[in-house]
């Protein structure tokens, strides 16, 4: 009888055949006994087939469940033998969709797995690993106390919560770091024999830091030759502090331009400044009036008047568009005579142009020496080096870079630059993000002018992978991955002196904060050494298809558009829901950009 009533449920009139359950998985059919699916207690069929959760049938009366039927597999077949077999199997996607079927053993397997290829060591570009300052959790669990007696996350006046254990900014000067969090900054300083060292922290800041700034040889200055100077600032408040050998610091206060003669700081102000460089002695400042404008840092106090900054035109724009980037490169012509100067400008418009003061022509200024117009959104960043002189504009950062001759050290008209490659650094950060997140993730170039320059891609905002790859072509040299596997929230290139040897260069270094507050460093001389000599497989540049797929599933694994129930979502799901916005956002720029010819061009 009971056969027969089985039989009868099951809508199958052979007898015993009621325990077959039929799956249609995505659109491909699955045939399995219930002993099969209901060998391990609380997972997703558990649930399902006692009816705890309600059932989508298809036209046939099988068990609809809307997940991918590739991955249901090899699932299907360790629910049967107990056994695991991951030839052909992407081990990430299959363990995502374990966990939201809830098969625990296997998600334990597949996880071993994915220890088996990462390693706490690192690469071999691994170089060190500084861990997060105790100050970080002291502040963060005070924050958690005030939280509790809040209703949500988001002030109306002071906006979103910023997470006080993140690496929001790093930067450098020659063998000095400093990292910026939410409220305070932590200064790092290297020697050959122990390392690298904390040497001062500063103290608790009301607001948050959006910038930062580090000179680690200040020279002449009003509180002696051995201090190093730190600055941070949001958009209303700066401070500055000056830090001694032994670590102690003591806030100034002010920041501008310091007058040793009348002993006071010099400001004046100037058009709206959209861009800026350096050179020798040389400030120079791209105004949105298409000037450019210049101030001699090291000859204004003798000639000063009316605490007059002698801010002087230097060159203007023919098509007075806005100076949106500057790069000025100084030539061995420049240090003899001090007259021989190179500059590469971009505009709002898009165009690029390369001017030039000659020797002869020192009496009237630059010289328009090429204009390039292949850009069609205004230039977010100019460089111009030895060899090359590379552009990047809006157009989700889309670079053009060209050759460049030289005679005798300084640009030739002969043959003249020359058009290299185009490709782009695509970067889906979020556009509502903190000031901070923007300066703490600028993609370069990096690196001396007279050597290769790379760029430094992050595809998502939450990600712990970076791809290293060159200025010039746009091939990838390496790619790095958290050694902890944290989020890396932001990044910089600075060349340190690594040894006191003679002969010995400064080797390049690839430093990332962390959201766990670490900062860990990477060897980019050695990748750079690596990649010219071959050594490895060259890929095409920034991530492929398949990877660029990978890092969007990190993105958006949402499971609400499922028509199954989802009874215990995979925690990467609830790690990463506040990218939905984002995402959408990139599926809604989709209709303007061609992904597939993005990740070729890259």
């Amino acid at each position: 009888v009971g056969s027969v009533i089985m039989a009868t449920n099951g809508n199958n009139l052979t007898p015993g055949m009621g325990d077959i359950i039929q799956l249609n998985v995505g659109g491909t059919r699955f045939s399995t006994s219930r002993q099969t699916l209901m060998w391990i207690p609380d997972s997703f069929f558990s649930s399902l087939l006692s009816g705890r959760i309600s059932t989508l049938r298809d036209e046939t009366g099988a068990i609809f469940i809307d997940r991918d039927p590739t991955a249901f597999a090899p699932i299907l077949n360790f629910l049967r033998t107990k056994e695991l077999d991951l030839r052909g199997v992407n081990i990430s996607i299959l363990r995502h969709e374990a966990e939201f079927y809830g098969i625990t053993p296997l998600v334990r397997r597949l996880l071993l797995c994915e220890e088996l290829d990462r390693s706490s060591c690192g690469s071999v570009l691994f170089h060190g690993y500084l861990p997060p300052p105790v100050k970080t959790k002291c502040i963060f669990s005070l924050i958690i106390r005030l939280q509790k007696q809040c209703v949500c996350f988001y002030c109306v006046c002071a906006g979103p919560v910023v997470d006080p254990r993140k690496v929001l900014i790093i930067a450098g000067h020659h063998n000095w770091i400093v990292a910026a969090y939410a409220h305070f900054v932590i200064c790092y300083r290297i020697k050959e024999s122990s390392g690298w060292q904390q040497v001062f922290s500063s103290p608790y800041l009301d607001w948050t830091i959006e910038r930062i700034a580090l000179n680690a040889k200040v020279v002449g200055g009003p509180h002696g030759d051995k201090d190093k100077m730190v600055a941070a600032a949001s958009e209303s408040s700066i401070i500055l502090w000056s830090i001694q050998d032994g670590g102690s610091g003591n806030e100034i206060g002010k920041v501008g331009v310091w007058n040793a003669v009348t002993q006071h700081w010099q400001v004046q102000d100037v058009v709206p400044i959209t861009s800026c460089d350096t050179a020798g002695s040389f400030l120079l400042l791209g105004c949105n009036n298409g000037s450019i404008y210049y101030i001699d840092m090291q000859k204004f106090p003798l000639r000063m008047k009316d605490n007059d900054l002698l801010v002087t035109e230097l060159y203007h724009d023919p098509s007075n568009d806005a100076i949106t980037a500057l790069s000025v490169y100084l030539t061995p012509k420049t240090s003899v005579s001090g007259n021989w100067i190179e500059i590469a400008y971009g505009t709002s418009s898009g165009a690029v142009r390369v001017i030039v003061q000659h020797p002869e022509t020192v009496g009237s200024g630059p010289q328009l020496f090429q204009t390039f117009t292949v850009h069609r959104s205004p230039v977010t960043k100019i460089m111009l080096s030895e060899k090359h002189l590379v552009s990047v504009c809006a157009d989700n950062n889309h670079v053009r870079t060209w050759t460049v001759t030289r005679f005798r050290g300084m640009i030739s008209t002969q043959p003249g630059s020359t058009p290299l490659a185009s490709f782009k650094i695509l970067s889906l950060e979020e556009t509502e993000s903190h000031g901070s997140y923007c300066s703490g993730n600028d993609i370069g170039p990096f690196g001396e002018r007279d050597d290769q320059q790379v760029f430094i891609q992050k595809v998502i905002p939450i990600t712990n992978k970076l791809f290293v790859r060159l200025s010039s072509t746009g091939k990838r040299i390496c790619e790095v991955q958290s050694v902890d596997g944290t989020t890396i929230s932001c990044f910089m290139v600075r060349e340190c002196e690594g040894s006191s040897r003679m002969g010995s260069r400064p080797r390049r270094y690839l430093f990332t904060g962390h959201g766990n507050g670490s900062i860990q460093m990477w060897d980019l001389t050695t990748a750079m050494d690596t990649a010219n000599k071959g050594e490895e497989r060259k890929r095409d540049g920034g991530p492929t298809e398949e990877e660029l797929l990978q890092l969007l599933d990190q993105c958006d694994l949402s499971t609400s558009r499922c028509a199954t129930p989802n009874i215990s979502p995979a925690p990467s799901v609830l790690h990463h829901t506040r990218l939905r916005e984002s995402c959408s956002r990139l599926e809604r720029q989709s209709t303007h950009t061609t992904l597939k010819t993005d990740t070729q061009t890259t």
